[in-house]
């Protein structure tokens, strides 16, 4: 019984990474015994597999062995073999939930350093997988906007280049963390194995049918960490528990440069229900002024620009920012002092920029899916359902951060 090197083999990891896991318990020791010398042929292998008869031996379910005696082998193991793994996430939107995803990529790179991600992602927030430097290519698709034109060739036209485009690439893990229809939709189309949440973990129970692996992650964790978890059960790592690492980088040179510290001002949110009251922005643009830290206020809708204008004009320390893409305004958050943001994609922007940043609640409770801080900054939620935070509860947050 020994270790064949033939080609093709396209799933390398995943069966090496199934056949040592079930190993049964009298080989244990001489398949340790023979992993140095297994390492050093899978060093030069291009593809690997298993002969048929070691592989039913090690394919025996009753071992209890999964992550003991050969867990450090199998990293190592893992770190020879090429080519890379090719893995594909899905996670479309919105912009706070693509934020929330980051963290694995970091993850992911940890535990394969040689793996290539694309990931797919709505086309508004496509910019955020771009600022990452280890996601290899994005790919982008436009839900919102066919949904809006059904009707349409065009949008037909689009859709069947789009099936088509990613239908070309064959990836060795398709990971779905976003658990919705659409989602496990997309992810069905591609050519993969399908990882995801089981029925029980998700909103959208439904769309676990799309997938060929299902994964339980409690609904009681915090976005980030789900997503966390989900992608260490489907590449079989253990799930890690340290700060997330988002791994971005902005822009180097900011679209505005600003002669003096300033604070960036997320006013802007998709529900009025989770606005901020403008009175507050005012008092709070005024309490800054006295700190000489100006405000800057950013805007995508005709209403943001509005309450924008009607906040600056009430101060002498606001400036209201031209309207520019998500990455343009990523390199100006990335030089502010502090961010503070409602329940806003901006504001999570700003946290995994690695800003100081205060969020506002008012109409969503933050403990699942308020603001984590990463490695870089601290991060503090303030207010609740119903609990609108006054201006002395978000200056108290940002005088907590000079004393950090």
């Amino acid at each position: 019984m020994a270790l064949m090197i033939k080609q093709p083999f396209a799933r390398q990891y995943f069966h090496i990474n199934v056949a040592f896991r079930f190993i049964t318990k009298p080989l244990a020791s001489v398949y340790r015994n023979l992993m140095p010398l297994t390492n050093a042929v899978l060093g030069y292998a291009k593809h690997v597999t298993l002969h048929a008869t070691v592989w039913k031996i090690l394919k025996n379910k009753e071992s209890k062995l999964q992550n003991g005696i050969l867990k450090g082998d199998k990293v190592k193991l893992y770190a020879k073999i090429a080519p890379m793994l090719k893995l594909l996430i899905v996670k479309t939107s919105s912009l706070g939930d693509v934020i929330h995803n980051l963290p694995i990529i970091h993850d992911l790179c940890i535990h394969y350093p040689n793996i290539q991600i694309d990931w797919i992602v709505e086309e508004s927030f496509a910019d955020v997988p771009r600022l990452h430097p280890n996601v290899n290519k994005v790919i982008t698709v436009a839900i919102r906007r066919w949904r809006k034109n059904l009707l349409s060739k065009k949008t037909w036209q689009e859709i069947f280049a789009f099936r088509r485009s990613i239908r070309q690439e064959k990836y060795d893990l398709v990971l779905d963390t976003q658990g919705l229809l659409k989602s496990g939709l997309i992810a069905w189309m591609i050519r993969g194995e399908k990882h995801g949440y089981d029925k029980n973990s998700i909103r959208e129970p439904l769309a676990s049918l799309f997938y060929n692996v299902r994964h339980s992650v409690s609904r009681k964790l915090h976005a980030v960490t789900r997503n966390r978890h989900l992608a260490a059960a489907s590449l079989s790592y253990q799930s890690p528990i340290d700060i997330p690492e988002y791994g971005i980088k902005a822009l180097k040179t900011p679209v505005i440069e600003m002669s003096q510290a300033y604070a960036i001002g997320l006013h802007g949110t998709s529900r009025d229900s989770k606005l901020w009251p403008t009175e507050y922005w005012i008092a709070l643009g005024q309490a800054l002024a006295e700190q000489k830290v100006h405000l800057v206020l950013p805007w995508a809708s005709k209403a943001e620009h509005e309450r924008a204008m009607v906040i600056a004009r009430a101060l002498d320390n606001a400036t209201v920012l031209p309207k520019i893409s998500i990455a343009e305004l990523a390199g100006v958050i990335s030089h502010a002092k502090y961010a503070i943001g409602v329940d806003t994609g901006l504001s999570h922007l700003a946290v995994a920029l690695g800003v100081k940043t205060v969020a506002i609640y008012t109409d969503t409770d933050p403990a699942l899916t308020g603001v984590l801080a990463g490695k870089n900054a601290p991060a503090i939620n303030l207010g609740n359902k119903n609990q609108i935070p006054s201006v002395p509860d978000v200056l108290t947050a940002l005088l907590s951060f000079s004393k950090k």
